[in-house]
């Protein structure tokens, strides 16, 4: 009888470790797409709101257009996921009703927030990779625009990449929310440039 008790605990220890070590489906998926996509989150952002990587694509998601103030310029926003296993990088834009695309980034230079163009003029996408484009770091520069968007209209634009070639996308006109012009360089709230060039805004070149 004892030796019966012996073997059925040992039994029982055995099927709660096989338990403990099989993974649901859920999460057998959600390690896959982790895996896809070597690991990078958007900061701030749910993992189940994360647009998924797609093996052996480049995925362009989250696409937004910062054009609907009066002003000569604006930007576009987005992520980028290279679920390949080359290196690519966005090379330039085509956005209807800008008159100039140039890739930039938001960089501190004397304790003053500066914009200028990105190095080499391309922003590199590594493989397995992801880069956002955003407010306060990179984006697609409008220069010359004709004239404010409506928000919640939609923009449609062709994106071009070293490797993956040409990719259209739509984006939505967001709104920026009010930008602090006060201050002496261009502030995170200006970041994305959409004001005049002849404005407070400091911006440097390569």
């Amino acid at each position: 009888m004892k030796r019966q008790f012996v073997y059925n605990l040992i039994l029982a220890i055995a099927l709660f470790a096989l338990t403990a070590c099989v993974m649901t489906p859920t999460e057998q998926a959600n390690a896959n797409q982790n895996k896809a996509g070597g690991g990078m989150q958007t900061e701030g952002a749910p993992a189940a709101d994360l647009p998924t990587v797609t093996p052996g694509e480049l995925t362009v998601a989250n696409v937004q257009a910062n054009l609907a103030l009066p002003a000569t310029t604006g930007s576009v926003w987005m992520l980028i996921m290279n679920g390949t296993d080359i290196d690519d990088a966005l090379i330039g834009a085509e956005v209807p009703g800008c008159g100039v695309i140039e890739l930039h980034e938001m960089v501190m230079q004397n304790d003053v927030m500066v914009m200028r163009q990105v190095e080499g003029g391309q922003i590199p996408i590594p493989a397995g990779g992801t880069v956002e484009l955003k407010r306060g770091g990179l984006h697609v520069m409008c220069i010359e625009k004709e004239a404010p968007r409506e928000v919640g209209s939609t923009v449609d634009m062709v994106l071009h990449f070293a490797n993956a070639g040409d990719i259209a996308v739509t984006a939505p006109v967001v709104d920026p929310g009010e930008m602090n012009m006060n201050q002496g360089g261009m502030g995170e709230t200006a970041t994305e440039g959409e004001v005049d060039a002849s404005d407070t805004m400091t911006t440097t070149g390569q």
